[in-house]
């Protein structure tokens, strides 16, 4: 699937940015991927290429685009040595925060709707550990924009914080999934539990989970703690979800 980095313009200047397109003849469908922490890096790439070989225009936005150009992460070698990972990782995460990622998420959301190849109409969001947060706020925040929502190793969903994602539930149109990992202390079943209950309350459709034997981070293949068993679980899932909401109510 090609793959091209652009500009994405925002209010606080250009963002990198990557989109992915399918291949024949559009319009397509548009989906977002909303990154982890580890950063732009070719695992990222290959999400984006699945999901357009899937039939989906995608915009891969890169959320620390104002800490300014940075080298891939080695993800391994960061993930074995503790200063390593808070040198690489200091700079890039103090660069955003959830306003700035809602920012990004509207650029995000302007650009594919100006885009000839993508379908009027709402998208697929996705996201990945702090990405399942900016997919929560952006489907609260443009409700009308947002037609399904994933979230996959996410943390602090629902939390007792003031701008706790949960608690945008009742603004949210979208289908939404999310899927946690039992050994992952930032999403215990409380707050998978707490997290449901909101979405549930606000009649919104959803699916709130944990996979068992998955740790945090269990899609990322270049990640230690990936779980092929757990990955190839959620790609099931989050396209199951993008179809329904997507592709079949239209005769796709």
């Amino acid at each position: 699937m090609p793959m091209q980095q652009i500009a994405m313009p925002t209010p606080d200047g250009d963002a990198r940015a990557f989109t992915f397109t399918p291949e024949g003849a559009g319009p397509w469908p548009g989906a977002i991927i909303f990154m982890d922490a580890p950063a732009i890096r070719p695992a990222l790439f290959e999400f984006g290429e699945r999901l357009a070989r899937h039939g989906y225009f995608t915009l891969l936005p890169d959320l620390f685009w104002r800490a300014g150009p940075y080298e891939p992460i080695n993800v391994k070698e960061v993930f074995a040595d503790e200063a390593k990972r808070r040198e690489a990782f200091g700079k890039l995460t103090g660069s955003t925060s959830p306003e700035k990622q809602l920012i990004d998420a509207k650029a995000a959301l302007d650009y594919l709707a100006a885009r000839p190849e993508v379908r009027k109409g709402p998208v697929g969001v996705t996201g990945y550990c702090m990405g399942a947060g900016v997919v929560m706020r952006t489907a609260g925040t443009y409700p009308d924009r947002v037609a399904a929502a994933g979230g996959f190793h996410g943390g602090r969903l629902a939390t007792d914080a003031p701008d706790s994602p949960h608690l945008l539930a009742p603004k949210i149109k979208a289908k939404v999934l999310v899927a946690g990992a039992d050994q992952d202390a930032g999403f215990p079943p409380e707050q998978a539990e707490r997290l449901r209950e909101a979405l549930d309350a606000a009649g919104v459709a959803n699916e709130v989970t944990i996979y068992s034997g998955a740790r945090h981070g269990y899609t990322m293949p270049d990640l230690p703690v990936y779980s092929r068993e757990a990955a190839e679980r959620h790609w099931t899932e989050l396209l199951k979800l993008f179809d329904e909401t997507l592709k079949e109510k239209v005769g796709i």
